[in-house]
């Protein structure tokens, strides 16, 4: 498999990535380490997680548990030092932890540590902001965003605030490099600036969503991963499931997302089944797997530094990891540039 480089950092991560957030509900212990077993094989070597997981829906008796269950994979195989792992800080609001509390130097040495207790190792990789503190324009918020009321000079404090604290972890050895999710171009170019300006950790990656369905990440945010080295993690690649077909004519798989979260976070509406509808003809016609068609396109973007995919089963995830040998014709991208004109940004 294909690696790249994870910014500055020295660390090479595989093209394609596990995500977990599954993992202590919909996909038991067993199965959660019968998966990292399979993709470590297949030539993943890149371990996405947060420690508010597992989701669909959030509870607060399940919060750690996928990070818990990659722990117990970490202490029965010793395999630690084979992949790169990547975990998440909770941002504000989120009231299951730490009562909705902002990420700040307050939270940030206590949060590393329990992730670190529950994943059993003695480091992170990557360690990434989930969303900022101020709010974003992501989770379909883009269509009403309004930051009129963002205080620039407390967010600008608060980045470097939070600066002061990574280093600190980082000199302890806890963490190895930092990295975003759900931010923006003005957010990320601000954590860039403060960084450089105080010897901070520099950011490294992005982790937005990104999907033929989901491509609000295609020009200011592009131009800033191109030009300062800040590659994206896409997630939600297939668009919650909708790329598979699965939900077309109103299906609703039993335990599939849909049936836990029936709009499937903003995602469900009437324009975004003709969207699919749009992109699976394509992959039909040229005889592909509409899943390995999502992902290899995720691979041609210029911006990309790993897709992140999560496998209810692990027969979910052998269907994944064949996408790894596919690669798209210019006649199909045209085709999928098409589709995008004819349906743009379906939710």
């Amino acid at each position: 498999m294909k690696m790249n480089p994870l910014s500055r950092t020295g660390m090479q991560v595989s093209e394609l990535c596990l995500g977990t957030m599954t993992y202590g509900t919909q996909t038991s212990e067993k199965d959660a380490h019968a998966q990292i077993d399979y993709a470590l094989a297949a030539g993943v070597n890149f371990v996405d997680t947060a420690e508010m997981y597992p989701v669909n829906p959030i509870r607060a008796e399940t919060v750690g548990l996928s990070e818990e269950i990659i722990g117990t994979w970490n202490a029965k195989s010793g395999r630690r030092g084979d992949y790169i792992l990547a975990t998440k800080h909770s941002g504000e609001g989120q009231g299951f932890v730490r009562d909705g509390a902002p990420i700040s130097s307050k939270t940030i040495a206590e949060t590393v540590e329990a992730s670190l207790k529950r994943l059993q190792t003695d480091y992170i990789d990557l360690y990434q902001f989930h969303w900022p503190n101020r709010g974003s324009y992501m989770f379909r918020k883009n269509w009403t965003f309004d930051p009129s009321s963002q205080n620039r000079e407390e967010t600008l404090a608060n980045m470097l605030d939070c600066l002061e604290a990574l280093q600190a972890q980082v000199d302890k050895g806890n963490i190895r490099a930092f990295g975003l999710s759900n931010e923006s171009a003005w957010g990320t170019a601000q954590w860039l600036r403060l960084a450089e300006e105080n010897g901070a950790p520099r950011v490294a990656s992005m982790q937005n969503e990104y999907s033929l369905l989901c491509r609000l990440y295609d020009t200011d945010l592009a131009e800033l991963s191109v030009n300062e080295d800040v590659g994206l993690l896409a997630f939600s690649p297939l668009g919650a499931g909708l790329l598979t077909g699965k939900y077309q004519e109103g299906a609703v798989p039993e335990g599939s997302r849909k049936s836990l979260v029936p709009n499937l976070g903003g995602r469900h509406n009437p324009r975004v089944y003709e969207a699919v509808d749009g992109y699976l003809d394509i992959a039909a016609r040229h005889g592909l797997d509409p899943v390995h068609m999502a992902l290899a396109w995720c691979r041609t973007r210029p911006f990309m530094t790993s897709a992140i995919f999560g496998a209810t089963t692990f027969e979910q995830l052998q269907r994944l990891m064949g996408a790894v040998d596919v690669q798209l014709s210019d006649e199909v991208l045209q085709e999928i540039d098409q589709a995008h004109r004819a349906f743009p940004m379906p939710y």
